[in-house]
């Protein structure tokens, strides 16, 4: 089990947009940014479209660590590369949920930049 409870996943997972925050190095929380999130299996994921040069992608690479807020559900996580060999399964999730965005707007979240900076977010 991944540490989320089936509410947390469900709530999170389901939820259009999750609002992150990352901790800077003093431990302050960074202003909340808007994300798409998406669940395969007992694990939640986030991607930044930007790549790895994404401002809030940045971000989450001074502490690993911050707080996630979606569905009525906020959490302190851990943020950890996602495994790479799941990229494919997770653009598929990504593309079901996200499919009334159309193709243009897809293609940022499948890109291989986007792939390259795909998050897996721990409860802490």
């Amino acid at each position: 089990m991944s540490g989320w409870s089936i509410h947390e996943l469900t709530a999170i997972g389901t939820a259009e947009k999750l609002q992150l925050s990352s901790r800077r190095g003093d431990g302050t929380l960074r202003r909340p940014v808007p994300v798409w999130v998406v669940r395969h299996g007992d694990e939640l994921y986030v991607r930044s479209m930007h790549g790895r040069e994404g401002a809030w992608y940045r971000g989450t690479l001074t502490r690993h660590e911050g707080r996630v807020s979606a569905g009525g559900v906020e959490r302190d996580v851990g943020f950890t590369d996602a495994d790479s060999s799941l990229d494919d399964e997770i653009d598929g999730v990504y593309l079901a949920k996200y499919h009334r965005y159309g193709p243009n707007l897809l293609a940022g979240v499948v890109s291989p930049e986007a792939r390259a900076a795909t998050i897996r977010l721990v409860p802490r």
